[in-house]
C-alpha cells in the first residue's frame, strides 16, 4: 500500500486505450491545483502512455506501481 492520500481515485481495471488516458485527463481536470489522482489500470499500453500524457501536460507523477498486470499512478495536479 502507498502512503499517498489520493483526493480522487480512477478505476480503469478492462478497459483499453484510448480510454485510460482519455478518462485521467477528464478527472484531473476536475481536480484542484495540488491535488492527487489515483489511477489504477491493467492496459498495458498506459504505462508508457499516461507517463508521456503527465509530462507533456505538465503534471506530475508522484508515485507509480507495477503489481503483476495492475498498474498504479499517483498523479498531481500542477496546472
Amino acid at each position: 500500500m502507498s502512503n499517498i492520500t489520493a483526493d480522487a481515485e480512477l478505476d480503469c481495471i478492462g478497459l483499453y486505450c484510448p480510454m485510460p488516458i482519455a478518462m485521467t485527463k477528464e478527472e484531473i481536470e476536475k481536480l484542484d491545483i495540488g491535488k492527487i489522482l489515483k489511477v489504477t489500470t491493467d492496459d498495458p499500453a498506459a504505462e508508457e502512455d499516461i507517463k508521456r500524457w503527465a509530462k507533456r501536460m505538465g503534471q506530475e507523477i508522484v508515485e507509480f506501481k507495477k503489481e503483476e498486470t495492475i498498474l498504479t499512478f499517483f498523479i498531481k495536479k500542477l496546472n
